[in-house]
């Protein structure tokens, strides 16, 4: 079993953190919110004060924070991570955040002789909960071999992606997939009520022909046709619209730095930026069927 140190226990870190300890691992944690802290003792943890603390005389550091400026002044601040090392664990970042910040803060931590991987994730809180997240791990293949076991208590799904940094490609570029394809399979939906056809006539039909994807069959954007998604209860975020714009966005700044052309990616941006304005962006990413039928009025 490891020790280890664990920043960031918000929706996502917490459940995990918590998959870490019912492995029998020692896991100590940090987050600026005390009800996160409180939960995270409930669950077995041992809370410490500071970023510092939770990184001294451990095997692992894990964090998973906001975005990449938090990440870069936990890692690289004067009181970061970095100048304060009395150890040299392996550092895990599963933060969702630019690809760029990912491989400066690993090129930083190698010369500090630490390794470090970008390990962002997949599977939203329910996935963080039951221990079956995809995690998409970018670094050395020696680091990705030692975190195996760790990431294999957290997830389901572990796949090593290359180099620093890639972690964050397969991220940006599966969520900018996800993305697109709601807002197509929300387009399709109320298409078909304009034209008098049936939610669950065209969930049968689509569901198992070429239209069938992900946001069709496991999410579905409509009451109905599949009963665990979050259109039968009200919306209730799995993932929020201000987390697929924050990944959207972080794919379309790539698109821009490397010249891709991401013509699809860029509407579904405007379009959860929509649904941002009209202040709708804490309900689930799906509900943007919302925003696309009071457009088609």
């Amino acid at each position: 079993m490891k020790n280890i140190g664990f920043i960031g226990l918000g929706n996502m870190g917490g459940p995990m953190a918590a998959n870490l300890i019912k492995a029998g691992h020692t896991v100590k944690g940090f987050d600026i919110a005390e009800n996160k802290i409180k939960q995270f003792e409930i669950n077995g943890g041992h809370a410490v004060t500071n970023v510092n603390e939770a990184s001294r005389d451990i095997d692992i550091l894990i964090t998973m924070l906001p975005a990449g400026k938090h990440v870069r002044n936990v890692y690289l601040g004067e009181e970061g991570i970095l100048a304060s090392q009395n150890s040299k664990p392996l550092l895990i970042d599963c933060s969702t955040i630019d690809v760029g910040t990912a491989r400066e803060v690993a090129a930083k931590a190698k010369t500090s002789a630490l390794f470090m991987l970008d390990a962002p994730v997949s599977g939203g809180v329910i996935g963080a909960e039951a221990g079956t997240l995809t995690i998409m791990v970018g670094g050395d293949v020696i680091a990705f071999t030692k975190a195996q076991s760790i990431f294999e208590n957290m997830g389901k799904n572990i796949i090593h992606a290359g180099g620093s940094g890639n972690g964050q490609v397969a991220k940006i570029c599966n969520n900018m997939i996800l993305g697109i394809s709601m807002v197509g399979v929300s387009e399709a939906f109320v298409l078909a009520e304009k034209l008098g056809l049936d939610h669950q006539k065209l969930f049968d039909i689509s569901s198992t022909a070429s239209g069938q994807c992900w946001s069709m069959t496991s999410y579905c954007p409509v009451p109905g046709p599949v009963p665990t998604s979050p259109a039968n209860n009200e919306y209730k975020a799995g993932f929020t619209g201000d987390m697929m714009l924050k990944d959207l966005r972080l794919s379309q700044e790539a698109a821009t730095s490397c010249r891709a052309a991401t013509p699809l990616g860029a509407k579904a941006t405007e379009l959860y930026t929509l649904l941002e304005e009209a202040g709708q962006n804490d309900k689930d990413f799906s509900s943007i069927i919302n925003l696309i039928r009071q457009r088609s009025i």
